[in-house]
């Protein structure tokens, strides 16, 4: 694997340098050229489509900051495309549109989302929507599957494995005891094999995150940093921070 140095040059604007004041909505064409002219890597989220495309919104289902409703799964790349946002004439882009869009100008760090499910459809298509772009991009996913499916299918693109501690949010209430502990100590690394962390920045310092960055010399970013007290934690602890809501 080459050196990741890009990966860690600068901070990563989570989901783009998003603004609502300024019409900047998060995971949007508005936001993206935001984080491009501030010269900030994007960090940004991806949904599967019905059809199997890789659309750029974090959510599981419509509603937050768009007009309409349902989940975006049961819904056609072209019907997400059409879906307005609630406060600007932003639409849902696709993963191809994002990479066009930012044409290598920064560096990119995708997160696949995922249900858990053992459906990793969605990380063969964006290896192969990253097969044709030349910019610098990573791409990472809680879930251990996922990772291991961008191991498998596309071996050459970086990956990373993003995590935390806690996982005490209603969303992780499903999993048992063991499965949390997996996924906060890493102890997937064997078949994951990732090439950076992305860990919770309440988390750490925390052993796992600080071995793969220590002993295995790997880039540990650290999500999300929102205050002055988190960018000192992250300065201490991490290779580079995932930030919101200022400008470092």
């Amino acid at each position: 694997m080459p050196s990741l140095d890009w990966l860690t040059a600068r901070p990563i604007a989570h989901r783009g340098l998003h603004d609502r004041a300024s019409g900047a909505i998060e995971n949007t064409a508005s936001a993206f050229h935001a984080a491009v002219a501030g010269r900030y890597a994007i960090e940004c989220d991806v949904q599967l489509s019905s059809d199997g495309e890789a659309m750029v919104y974090h959510d599981d289902r419509l509603g937050r900051l768009t007009e309409g409703s349902g989940e975006l799964r049961a819904m056609t790349a072209a019907a997400l495309q059409r879906v307005p946002f609630k406060e600007t004439a932003d639409r849902i882009p696709t993963l191809a549109e994002l990479c066009s869009l930012v044409n290598g100008r920064v560096p990119l760090v995708i997160e696949l989302k995922s249900h858990f499910d053992g459906d990793t459809r969605l990380a063969l298509r964006v290896g192969s929507v990253l097969q044709s772009y030349s910019g610098p991009v990573a791409v990472m996913s809680f879930d251990p599957d996922m990772v291991i499916a961008l191991r498998r299918d596309a071996p050459g693109l970086p990956r990373g494995i993003v995590a935390e501690r806690r996982y005490d949010h209603p969303e992780w209430a499903r999993f048992s005891y063991w499965q949390k502990r997996r996924m906060a100590h890493l102890l997937h690394a064997y078949s994951t094999l990732p090439h950076f962390v992305a860990y919770d920045i309440r988390d750490l310092p925390a052993t796992a995150p600080l071995l793969a960055r220590w002993v295995f010399g790997l880039p540990l970013l650290a999500w999300t940093v929102r205050s002055e007290a988190d960018r000192k934690r992250a300065s201490l602890w991490a290779s580079q921070m995932i930030f919101e809501g200022f400008r470092p």
